[in-house]
C-alpha cells in the first residue's frame, strides 16, 4: 500500500466510501468495472495471470457441474455486503439465476478466491466473508497447489481453517454431492 497512508493524519483524511456511494459511481463512471469496494476503500483489481484465469474457469466449471439444485454458480460477480462489494472469483449462492436479475446476493454458501499474487489480500477477506455468513471460504494457493479452507463462521471469524494438499479431498459442505481431489483442481 502507498506509504503515505501510513501517516495517521493523511489516513484520517481519506474518504471512506459507502456501498451506496460505490454503486452510484460504478454505474456512472468508466473504470469502476475494474474495482471492488473493500471495507469502504475502493481497490483496483489486478490484471489476472493466465494461471489465475485457468484455475478460475476450472473451478467455475467444476461447481457448475456439481452444485446441488437450488444453487447458482457465479464467476467474478458482485456480492453486496455491509461495507464492501467484492467480486470473488467463484461464488456458489442459494437460489435461482432469476433471483439475481435485479439484486446482488448478500451472502454465499461457498466463496473461492484464486491466489496467484493476492494471497495476503485474500486472507484479509476471510473476516469479511465470515461477517456476511458465508458458510465456507476457499483460497486456492495456485503456486503451492494447495487449498486453504475456512469453515464455521461465527462472530466475524471462521472457527476452522485447514490446508488441503495433493492426495487429499475436499468436500464443499452443503454445496456439492461429491468431494473434489485437490490435484484435479490443478490438472
Amino acid at each position: 500500500m502507498n506509504a503515505i497512508l501510513d501517516v495517521p493524519e493523511i489516513r484520517a483524511q481519506v474518504h471512506r466510501w459507502t456501498v451506496a456511494d460505490f454503486r452510484a459511481l460504478a454505474e456512472d463512471q468508466p473504470g469502476f468495472e475494474h474495482a471492488e469496494l473493500i471495507r469502504g476503500v475502493v481497490v483496483d483489481k489486478e490484471m489476472k495471470t493466465p494461471l489465475h484465469n485457468y484455475l478460475v474457469k476450472a473451478l467455475y466449471d467444476f461447481f457448475q457441474q456439481t452444485a446441488r439444485p437450488g444453487h447458482v454458480v457465479r464467476q467474478e460477480a458482485s456480492l453486496l455486503l455491509a461495507d464492501s462489494v467484492p467480486e470473488p472469483d467463484v461464488a456458489v449462492v442459494r437460489g435461482e439465476e432469476k433471483d439475481f436479475r435485479l439484486v446482488h446476493p448478500t451472502t454465499a454458501e461457498l466463496i473461492v478466491e484464486v491466489a496467484v499474487t493476492s494471497l495476503a489480500a485474500d486472507r484479509e477477506k476471510a473476516a469479511l466473508y465470515a461477517e456476511a455468513g458465508v458458510g465456507e471460504y476457499w483460497i486456492v494457493l495456485a503456486e503451492a497447489r494447495q487449498v486453504e479452507v475456512y469453515r464455521r463462521p461465527e462472530a466475524g471469524a471462521y472457527l476452522e481453517r485447514r490446508t488441503y494438499r495433493r492426495g487429499e479431498t475436499i468436500e464443499a459442505v452443503g454445496v456439492t454431492g461429491e468431494p473434489v481431489a485437490v490435484e484435479t483442481l490443478f490438472a
